[in-house]
Parts: structure tokens; sequence; C-alpha cells
């Protein structure tokens, strides 16, 4: 069993990306939505707030995903 960096609960603490400066690669954003039980995540991209912003599904259905600085994997609303 590998040890992160970040040992948490695997929760978000925000029910939406909080701002802010994100120090994840494309892959471990990339990784951090799979773990959150998305497939397929594509287009991934960083925007302006720091937020990793991209395409997955869950459960057959397609949804644009974020994930923050803070690890928060969130779909868009």
């Amino acid at each position: 069993r590998s040890n992160n960096a970040v040992n948490s609960s695997d929760q978000n603490n925000s029910n939406a990306p909080v701002a802010g400066r994100n120090s994840f690669t494309e892959g471990q954003a990339k990784s951090r939505i799979e773990k959150a039980g998305y497939k397929g995540v594509t287009a991934l991209k960083k925007d302006d707030n720091g937020v990793w912003r991209g395409k997955a599904s869950k459960g057959g259905t397609a949804v644009d995903v974020s994930v923050d600085f803070q690890g928060n994997v969130n779909p868009a609303k």
C-alpha cells in the first residue's frame, strides 16, 4: 500500500472548487478524479483559479468534473 503525501479521508471539504494555487500535476488530478469513482477522464485543463477541469463519466453519465488545490473532486453544477 502506498503512502500518499496527503492522508485524507477522501471526503471533500467543499462542494465547490476552491480557488488557489494548484500543485497537482495533470496526472495527479486525473488519478484523484478516478479515485472518486469517475472513468474516462479527458480534456483536463487548469483554469485561471488553479482548478483542474475536465470531462469524465460516472454511472454511464458524462459529466464535467473539477479538482481544486485541496484535492476536492466535484461535478460541475
